[in-house]
């Protein structure tokens, strides 16, 4: 049995903080991770910019309601859902994403969680566990499955090096450069070449 696990931002949808940051005009909010490989730093810094500008959920919602999957990626993601078992490993939050989620007929995804105060103001964030995509990766291998793990960024290696298989999609050029030894993948055509004979599926049609 088979499960690919893919990222959210950047692979299937667009990246949220960088709506963010270009409607509030705020370049700071522009950084992610393929930025910075420590996901909680990352955090940090957003949340002490957002306190910075008096941003809270409102505005983030703002961006969330008018983000649209990426072009192909909600048929790429109907394709693969009906050739293998699907979950998507991400480090956005529950609060973000479930807005998304129905636009891409609610695949699975494992992800965290924000704290919201009744103003709006976005106060905290609850991980689900450090290091969350490779420890997921790793109990889905100890209940027998190969996994072939696919994303863009820092944050995504870790489940990219523990699964049988790892595959960038469209990752920064200073990634590639440090990791070469994934595959590169840059539209969902090429992505579905790379996880088609790992899980012995028909030829992608898109």
């Amino acid at each position: 049995m088979h499960i690919v696990c893919l990222d959210f931002e950047g692979v299937i949808i667009p990246e949220i903080w960088k709506g963010v940051a270009q409607l509030t005009e705020i370049d700071e909010l522009n950084r992610t991770t393929r930025d910075e490989p420590i996901y909680s730093k990352l955090m940090d810094y957003r949340l002490e910019i957002l306190d910075k500008h008096g941003i809270g959920m409102q505005e983030v919602q703002q961006v969330i309601d008018n983000l649209e999957p990426l072009e192909g990626a909600k048929s790429f993601l109907d394709w693969l859902r009906s050739e293998t078992q699907v979950i998507i490993l991400s480090d956005t939050f529950f609060e973000f994403a479930k807005p998304l989620l129905k636009k891409l007929d609610f695949p699975t995804i494992f992800c965290h969680s924000l704290e919201i105060e009744e103003s709006g103001r976005i106060a905290g964030y609850r991980l689900r566990q450090d290091d969350q995509k490779r420890i997921a990766v790793q109990g889905l291998k100890s209940m027998n499955y190969q996994i072939l793990s696919a994303g863009d960024s820092y944050n995504d290696l870790s489940m990219l090096e523990e699964a049988h298989q790892g595959v960038f999609f469209c990752p920064p050029d200073s990634i590639v450069e440090e990791y070469p030894q994934y595959p590169v993948t840059r539209t969902y055509a090429e992505l579905a070449a790379q996880i088609s004979p790992f899980i012995n599926s028909a030829p992608y049609p898109g």
